[in-house]
């Protein structure tokens, strides 16, 4: 659903707002950042907090409010090494780099904070076993995303392929080998490999879709198949928040994909919903979810919810989040439940 559109539409707000159904908003279990993103952005708050001249190379996460967060607290980011100073940290993201990149840093005397997620880290290393072992790679990822940049580091001349109109390139080889960026769609995955099948006589398939992804994936189904209507969070062109939005088409279920809490401008598409649900790509803050469920009870709730909607997506978020799925820095707020 376009929200172009809806904005179009937004002259009948007033009429709408009037006609609310809105009583009940769910978040997706499991969802805020992954835990990579969530330890590099800790990281690099801790390094600043330490009174050190901190950057990051690249921005940690793709996302307005978490930028501005760190670039109070002191981080700045950078596009390469180029752009810092002698003796600055530099924290590299969750994405991973280029061997290269720590040797060059080290040449220049730079502290290097390793914030590449645990499960990147795993796959350089399977990439680099499939290297020594001579087979023929095929990368199933996006070309220029950092994470596929940092594997080729490791693999250079592995085949890279994305869309199903890539898969032509691959040649036939006797011993072939298929390794996949993390964020990659589980199916996808698992349909090349079916084809690749054909394509060599020894195939060694190394599954490196992140299962943090996968369950993502899974939550948002669950949530979806029980709900009128969902609102999937983060960036527009992330593509495991794309893809989270076509599971929701999967599931039957209508779907908004929005950028943040800003976005939802027009009521016009909660017309009629009573439930809805809504969920967030790893490189959403969960802090970006609550905001989303106030604002739809704000927008779309009825009279009384809309009196209540602090409280209400403050309980919405309680009754997802566990501990361990949460940003460190989230405030916590008491949900003062007795008040509705």
């Amino acid at each position: 659903m376009q929200l172009s559109a809806a904005r179009r539409h937004a002259g009948t707000c007033a009429t709408i707002w009037a006609m609310g159904m809105v009583e009940e908003v769910r978040i997706a279990r499991r969802t805020g950042f992954c835990y990579g993103v969530r330890e590099a952005i800790d990281k690099a708050k801790e390094s600043a907090a330490a009174g050190k001249s901190t950057h990051t190379l690249g921005q940690v996460v793709h996302n307005e409010g978490v930028i501005n967060q760190l670039e109070d607290a002191g981080v700045r980011s950078v596009d390469s090494l180029d752009q810092v100073h002698n003796g600055t940290a530099v924290v590299i993201r969750a994405h991973g780099v280029r061997p290269e990149v720590f040797e060059a840093a080290d040449k220049r005397g730079l502290e290097v904070i390793d914030g590449t997620c645990t499960w990147v880290i795993q796959e350089q290393r399977q990439l680099q076993a499939l290297v020594d072992e001579d087979y023929t790679i095929v990368l199933l990822g996006t070309p220029k995303h950092p994470e596929v940049v940092g594997l080729l580091g490791f693999a250079p001349d592995a085949i890279v392929v994305d869309e199903e109109e890539d898969w032509e390139r691959i040649p036939r080889r006797k011993r072939m080998a298929l390794i996949t960026q993390s964020t990659q769609p589980p199916w996808k995955f698992e349909k090349l490999a079916a084809l690749m099948v054909s394509r060599a006589h020894e195939l060694k398939i190394v599954n490196s879709v992140c299962p943090v992804t996968i369950r993502r994936q899974e939550d948002t189904l669950d949530t979806a198949r029980d709900v009128d209507l969902m609102v999937v969070v983060g960036g527009r062109h992330s593509a495991n928040t794309k893809e989270l939005t076509r599971l929701c088409g999967i599931a039957g279920t209508p779907a908004v994909q929005i950028e943040n809490a800003r976005d939802l401008v027009d009521p016009q598409p909660f017309e009629g919903v009573r439930i809805v649900g809504v969920t967030g790509g790893t490189s959403t803050p969960i802090e970006d979810l609550r905001e989303v469920a106030q604002r739809i009870f704000e927008l779309a709730g009825t009279d009384e919810v809309r009196t209540h909607a602090v409280v209400l997506a403050a309980a919405a978020l309680d009754a997802a989040a566990t501990p361990a799925g949460r940003t460190t820095s989230l405030p916590r707020q008491p949900l003062a439940a007795s008040a509705f």
